[in-house]
């Protein structure tokens, strides 16, 4: 091969990288949950940990964002913001995006011992705008969910799969009254 056609095809490469760096970010890491993507949130956003050996998890907290799904990564990702989910669910078709391991302590519910013992799912939307929560949302949720539940013993049961609302001190009202509470624990016990 010559050196022009060596050069060019690098050049391809690195040019495929800048086009396509969620791929890349992808690639990067192991997600906790097979149906996730990894798309990692800013260092400066959650706390380093080693979970469940420095704390126990024996909550999911689930979230509405109150933005789209892109503005809800973007966010995630700026180190100004001081805030992240473990994962964001895209309302169209039940995408996974892992922000933070589980293992570390991502910084969604406002109650720094909420966060320390829980892993929080937020899912696009908003609460007054049910259309929202689409059918792909709550079943690709729900398989998180159980997931997580299954690796960390936590009953699949209203008293441990909470609503931001129900977390102490919170000033919050997600995921709102349009969040269907009895076909989600439904699901996440039967997917």
């Amino acid at each position: 091969m010559d050196r022009r056609r060596l050069l060019q095809g690098a050049a391809a490469t690195v040019a495929a990288g800048a086009l396509f760096p969620a791929t890349r970010a992808e690639a990067a890491a192991d997600t906790d949950y097979p149906g996730a993507h990894w798309v990692p949130a800013s260092t400066a956003n959650y706390t380093a940990s080693q979970r469940p050996l420095t704390y126990a998890v024996d909550r999911v907290i689930i979230h509405v964002t109150q933005e789209s799904f892109t503005n809800t990564l973007q966010i995630f990702q700026n180190p100004a913001k001081k805030v992240s989910a473990h994962y964001v669910v895209r309302s169209a078709d039940g995408y996974v995006a892992q922000m933070v391991r589980e293992q570390d302590v991502a910084w969604h519910a406002g109650n720094w011992n909420y966060n320390t013992r829980s892993v929080g799912i937020e899912h696009e939307g908003w609460v007054d705008q049910p259309a929202y929560f689409t059918h792909p949302l709550y079943e690709e949720s729900a398989r998180l969910t159980a997931s997580i539940c299954d690796r960390y013993g936590i009953p699949k049961d209203r008293e441990h799969i909470i609503g931001h609302y129900q977390v102490p001190g919170t000033d919050h009202t997600d995921p709102g009254p349009n969040w269907d509470w009895v076909r989600y624990i439904r699901l996440v016990n039967f997917v």
